[in-house]
């Protein structure tokens, strides 16, 4: 037994900092690390294309350094075919093809995607199309064969973030309203299917999961709702674990856990293979639902009774309208998303147990502005970037259960 202990090293269950990669000039808007290769490659405010190859000594180099006409805000790279898809500020995107020792990259050609930022973009190779959102208020689709454009959707306001399911040609788009817009695309035409509502901030992350069917996205309200695409109910789950902008998403379909990182650095691992419950409506009332005492714009109530009205709350757990008396106490309730405590009537704060307390999720400190997140699941490897100009990669193994690393 002794022996056994001695052995056993103390596992950290922490993200362990491998490499940080500096030299960049402006804030780092993608990193994304390239399969299979100790390398990753990144698109940045400073106008370059940049492909970094670890070297025996450890340390990240530069094999390619490209720098195009205007900021690099977002990118698309498909590892099968080496092709990149660059996006600026301008609005316009283009292409390039990396050698296969990654130490040339040539250009092929620039589609006139958009008339201002570029937000998202996503490449199907099964359909020759890149789809692209953009702060002109549009998502738009081009044939990278012929580079012509498909077609466009206008927005009421900027789009901010782009997923794609290849199967089902659907494009799912966030825009800075917080409303989440579900479109299908064909060649030459499109419907919008539906909107999703939910978030009271700019939606700043996207991920679908074309298997389970699930859409998660992150806001600036802090939060992230999972909408169950698939069971066609409707149903979403909300998961408040952050305290700033959630800008970066990554569901681990096999482990069933969901990655989000946010502006202040925060990287939070959610177990997603337990059973969540939906967050309630809120109720509207004109009076408490407890003491029944008026609320402050019912005149007639407080005139009737001579009493002064109070101000209307929401109790998280039952969706009730409540007034501040009755609802002195705060709690988390993991089970409902909400991993900070929270306003909640007296009587859901009794029916609250100390096991319904346990935290199902898992915070950890990246220590700077995250606005963009990549993993490589079968390495465990997850690399992230941000305003701070810095690049940083992480082992990831101790954090996300070892089922991935099979």
């Amino acid at each position: 037994n002794m022996a056994a202990e001695i052995h056993s090293r103390p596992q950290s269950s922490r993200p362990v900092l491998l490499n940080k990669i500096e030299g960049h000039q402006d804030a780092v808007n993608v990193a994304v690390l390239i399969p299979k290769e100790d390398g990753v490659i990144t698109v940045s405010e400073d106008r370059t294309i940049r492909v970094w190859l670890k070297r025996d000594s450890g340390q990240y180099w530069p094999s390619i350094y490209h720098t195009v006409s205007s900021p690099c805000s977002s990118m698309s790279y498909h590892h099968e075919s080496k092709r990149i898809f660059v996006g600026q500020d301008n609005g316009a995107i283009v292409e390039f093809v990396i050698a296969e020792d990654f130490n040339k990259m040539t250009f092929v050609k620039t589609y006139p995607a958009h008339q201002n930022r570029v937000s998202g973009i996503m490449f199907s190779p099964e359909s020759e199309w890149v789809i692209s959102s953009g702060h002109d208020k549009c998502v738009s689709w081009m044939c990278t064969r012929s580079g012509s454009m498909l077609g466009r959707h206008y927005f009421s306001s900027w789009a901010s973030c782009l997923q794609y399911d290849n199967e089902t040609q659907h494009a799912f788009v966030g825009d800075y309203s917080g409303q989440i817009t579900l479109l299908k695309l064909a060649q030459n035409t499109y419907s919008v299917i539906t909107t999703l509502k939910g978030h009271e901030g700019s939606v700043g992350a996207l991920w679908w999961d074309p298997t389970q069917r699930l859409l998660f996205s992150g806001a600036s309200d802090h939060s992230i709702i999972m909408w169950d695409i698939g069971g066609r109910k409707g149903r979403s789950l909300l998961l408040q674990g952050h305290h700033d902008r959630v800008q970066a998403l990554c569901y681990l379909q096999l482990a069933r856990q969901l990655l989000s990182c946010a502006a202040d650095g925060g990287i939070t691992v959610w177990n997603m293979d337990t059973s969540r419950e939906e967050a309630p409506q809120w109720q509207e009332s004109d009076s408490c639902q407890k003491c029944e005492q008026p609320f402050f714009w019912n005149l007639k109530q407080m005139w009737d009774t001579k009493t002064l009205g109070l101000r209307q709350h929401h109790c998280r757990k039952c969706g009730k309208a409540i007034c501040g008396k009755c609802s002195s106490k705060r709690s988390t309730y993991p089970v409902m998303g909400f991993e900070f405590q929270v306003r909640v009537c007296d009587d859901c704060y009794e029916s609250i147990k100390d096991e319904d307390r346990t935290s199902l999720a898992t915070f950890h400190e990246g220590k700077h502005n995250i606005s963009c997140m990549n993993m490589d699941i079968s390495r465990g490897l997850m690399v992230t970037c941000g305003s701070d100009r810095v690049v940083k990669i992480w082992d990831m193994t101790q954090v996300v259960g070892c089922s991935i690393a099979t």
